[in-house]
């Protein structure tokens, strides 16, 4: 708290910490605070977070609907690279924090503020993926990060200092929460407390929201079609959408069929395991729907390499390095081969299953008359056996001399 900050940007959803954490700065720091409120889909009435700040005295207040924004230039984005974490893990928080963590400095730079604040704790990744994201963008900007400054360690210190202040607590923050949840039009994340034994079986009639379990989805397959223009997603079951509105869709399809939710431990970049569970039903649907596009319009080269830079591309974005040179040098190659991944995919969900049943293209590789079992007059079979011996060269030398 050395540094004298004039007036500072906070990263505020209204709730219990961050309503905390606006009233500590202006205590702490003795400064101005800006409040910016992003709509990424996370399903919330945002309208109570203005009139909270308004009540604490806040004068600039930015509630701002960036679902299409996010969407479009983040979602789609990762989605082109079909970049998945460890395996697992489709990236839906990581992928939101840089469009907060710019626009933040957007506002720092339209009010004049000299910080920028966020609520992540020193134990998470999204500390390192907000302040990654500010340093890139504003060398010289001045972060607050209030969980690792101040002693409001426990949630039962949160509500003596909000009761104190005058700060309104709902009556079902009171309680211990039994899990904390994240949010956005991607997916919703889901840790903590009931969630860290990673034996227990999670209560999913608890803790899910966007969707049922395979086991409670319906006993019929639903089928659907998507339409893809130079790997985005443009159109479901033959109507065109704006990039929010089809996430949206797929969330609503994929979710009434229980696709889309992992039980998964990562790890993360601080270097602790984490246990969450993560509900991901449009996403889930999409990356298997694009992976069945690239099927048939990449070439073999373009795909396998795109599959070899897809881990690196993963964990970048995981760790924090959206504004990174690197990102953006894979993101130009990864765009480069989805020129040509366009066409239609047909599938089926059912039961937490994503079945594809058709693919089709305008630049489609797939040449049913040089791949067909019976007679043809395109292809030689015989050429096959130089093609054997020469890769076989260098195995039968290898051969010879054991």
């Amino acid at each position: 708290m050395s540094k004298k900050i004039n007036k500072v940007v906070l990263a505020y959803s209204g709730g219990l910490d961050t309503s905390v954490i606006l009233r500590w700065l202006q205590d702490a720091y003795d400064c101005e605070v800006v409040t910016f409120t992003a709509d990424l889909g996370q399903g919330e009435e945002l309208e109570p977070a203005r009139k909270k700040a308004e009540m604490m005295g806040i004068k600039d207040i930015y509630v701002e609907d960036l679902r299409e924004e996010f969407v479009r230039d983040y979602v789609f984005p990762v989605f082109r690279a079909g970049a998945i974490y460890e395996g697992t893990y489709l990236l839906g928080t990581s992928v939101a924090r840089p469009l907060i963590s710019k626009r933040q400095i957007e506002i720092a730079r339209e009010t004049g503020a000299d910080a920028v604040a966020h609520g992540a704790t020193g134990k998470g990744n999204d500390q390192v993926r907000f302040e990654l994201a500010y340093y890139a963008l504003e060398p010289n900007i001045k972060i607050i990060a209030p969980w690792r400054e101040w002693d409001l360690n426990s949630r039962t210190k949160l509500i003596a200092y909000a009761e104190q202040h005058q700060i309104p607590v709902p009556k079902d923050k009171r309680g211990e929460a039994p899990f904390s949840q994240d949010a956005n039009l991607l997916h919703i994340s889901s840790e903590g407390k009931i969630l860290e034994d990673p034996w227990v079986e999670p209560d999913y009639d608890l803790i899910l929201t966007r969707m049922v379990t395979p086991m409670a989805a319906p006993d019929t397959p639903e089928e659907i079609t998507i339409d893809f223009e130079h790997g985005n997603p443009v159109a479901v079951n033959g109507e065109k959408m704006s990039p929010a509105t089809l996430l949206e869709k797929l969330n609503e399809l994929g979710g009434r069929n229980g696709v889309g939710c992992i039980d998964i431990v990562e790890n993360r970049f601080i270097g602790m395991k984490s246990r969450g569970v993560y509900e991901t039903p449009g996403g889930t649907v999409l990356f298997h729907a694009h992976r069945a596009m690239e099927s048939i319009t990449l070439e073999r080269g373009a795909m396998h390499t795109k599959d070899e830079l897809m881990p690196r591309y993963a964990e970048l974005i995981y760790n924090g390095f959206w504004f990174a040179p690197e990102r953006e040098m894979l993101q130009a190659a990864i765009d480069h081969a989805s020129e040509r991944v366009t066409g239609t995919v047909r599938l089926k969900l059912y039961k937490g299953n994503v079945i594809i049943t058709g693919r089709k293209s305008p630049h489609s590789l797939y040449d049913e008359a040089m791949v067909t079992f019976e007679e043809d007059d395109v292809y030689d079979q015989r050429d096959a056996a130089g093609f054997i011996r020469l890769n076989a060269l260098r195995l039968r030398l290898l051969g010879r001399e054991k």
